[in-house]
């Protein structure tokens, strides 16, 4: 499998500290059934890191697993802040994309309200970038506004849910959010969004299984996040799996 977003380099964001530490949850993700992980560090006011930096632990993190025999691949990437976008050169913007190809990662922000933020989207968008939007489950503002989650996919935006939200991890409303874009047909790509290989390790297969989406895991976490890397047309949607999860006892959403 592949993960597009999770934080494995040490000593740039809220990840692991030490190289060590991103060892540890590198040898939880080959465990969990992933061979590939996009490092994703936050690019934003607070950790405004660079590509080139990104790139150069990625390749310290790549050569200490060989040596560990490790059997993983990390590749380059970027988490950035939809409100740091405009700070970013656009050189600089195309140097951050998901394994070097034209897809960036976006995070919207945290906020119950989010004023202008399909507008920003879609500026990054008119500049030629093609744009994956982290977690929106977990914002707050498009939990009010879901509408614009809607509006964001019909205009070629994908929706990257994190696997924790799928079991509750981040409470009930998240929960419901995130299966009712799994019912809509509205999940295009599950990531762990890990931190590190305790507290928040990587894992993408059980959660998607104990949500109903089975159906969905290779298109989910294979299919859909290769395409992104090579910067390719999505594939189809498997006809099988239908438009969202199944329901679940107490796993019932609110309409």
């Amino acid at each position: 499998m592949i993960d597009l977003h999770c934080h494995v380099l040490p000593g740039i964001d809220d990840g692991p500290e030490t190289l060590e530490e991103s060892v540890a949850l590198a040898r939880v993700a080959v465990d969990a059934g992933i061979d590939t992980l996009v490092a994703t560090p936050h690019v934003n006011s607070r950790t405004p890191n660079d590509s080139a930096t990104i790139a150069r632990l990625v390749d310290t993190l790549n050569q200490r697993l060989d040596e560990e025999h490790v059997d993983l691949e990390v590749l380059p990437g970027g988490e950035i802040a939809i409100s740091h976008l405009a700070e970013i050169e656009p050189q600089e913007l195309s140097r951050l994309g998901l394994g070097g190809g034209p897809w960036l990662l976006v995070e919207p922000p945290f906020t119950p309200v989010a004023v202008g933020l399909a507008g920003m989207v879609q500026g990054v968008q008119r500049l030629g970038h093609r744009v994956v939007l982290a977690h929106p489950e977990r914002c707050p503002a498009l939990q009010r506004d879901r509408q614009t989650v809607r509006a964001l996919a019909e205009g070629g935006v994908l929706m990257s849910i994190t696997a924790g939200s799928l079991t509750g991890r981040f409470g009930n409303e998240v929960r419901r959010f995130a299966l009712e874009l799994a019912r809509e047909g509205l999940i295009h790509n599950v990531t762990s969004d890990a931190h590190d290989s305790v507290r928040r390790p990587p894992g993408l297969a059980e959660q998607i299984e104990h949500a109903g989406l089975g159906p969905l895991l290779e298109w989910l976490t294979q299919m859909v996040p290769a395409a992104i890397l090579a910067g390719e047309e999505m594939p189809p949607r498997p006809a099988a799996a239908r438009d969202g999860a199944r329901r679940r006892r107490g796993w019932r959403l609110r309409r």
